[in-house]
């Protein structure tokens, strides 16, 4: 996929996990943007461990994948900017 479309789907990814994800995370589009992509990264790794497949482009496989990676990396997000 090219750097464009990283970034598109990086977008929709993220977005999809923020609203997912309980809470409030106060994030703009240029982080929701790199989370999504970090997210489909590591969706598309965990997906290949487990033999799952792998994030190859729009599809409801590399979606779901890329979802999952969004979530478990807003979910470390926000354990690591916990503030209290």
């Amino acid at each position: 996929m090219g750097i464009l479309t990283w970034i598109i789907f990086g977008l929709i990814a993220g977005a999809i996990a923020k609203m997912i994800m309980p809470g409030n995370q106060n994030m703009g589009w240029l982080l929701t943007i790199i989370l999504g992509i970090v997210g489909a990264y590591v969706g598309a790794f965990i997906g290949q461990v487990l033999g799952l497949g792998d994030v190859t482009g729009f599809n409801f496989g590399s979606m779901f994948l890329a979802i999952g990676g969004a979530l478990l990396v807003l979910w470390i997000y926000g354990m690591v900017t916990k503030k209290g």
